[in-house]
């Protein structure tokens, strides 16, 4: 019996992508839910995991895109659809930048314990990070579930 010489392939991480994004709205809900009930060590244990779910989809997204240089997947849908996934598509990119340095000060006010200035910024970081991680499962859904390209 043969092995594989390689457990993932480059064409399997779109779906791995839509899968850590998908971990990380639900870590992001659950740290929410925890936060909002007073529970601070669940909270703070579900958005390190958020985090870590979310720079482990930036590093397969990047091992992707720099390996297949140029290559983007074009939604063959038409009619609304297709303004759904661009309207989609370029309000999630914008905030898809934005949201790093979001992330990082809403993180270091938190490791340093201050939560006050934690919480202000957290109150952006938020609702940027839950578009963004839900857009990109929204993304991946139409361009490789809902309406692939026809070969």
């Amino acid at each position: 019996m043969m092995l594989p010489t390689s457990l993932v392939t480059l064409s399997d991480l779109p779906l791995i992508n839509a899968l850590l994004n998908a971990l990380s709205t639900l870590f992001l809900i659950a740290g929410w839910c925890c936060i909002r009930n007073q529970y601070r060590r669940a909270h703070a244990c579900c958005m390190i995991t958020a985090f870590l779910t979310s720079s482990l989809f930036l590093c397969c997204y990047l091992i992707y895109h720099f390996n297949i240089p140029g290559h983007h997947v074009a939604f063959s849908a038409s009619g609304w659809p297709r303004f759904l996934y661009f309207f989609i598509l370029f309000t999630h990119l914008p905030l898809a930048l934005l949201l790093l340095p979001l992330v990082i000060m809403t993180f270091l006010p938190a490791l340093a314990g201050c939560l006050e200035r934690h919480k202000r910024i957290a109150k952006w970081t938020l609702p940027i990070w839950l578009y963004v991680s839900l857009t990109g499962v929204l993304v991946y859904c139409m361009l490789y579930l809902w309406f692939p390209k026809p070969y």
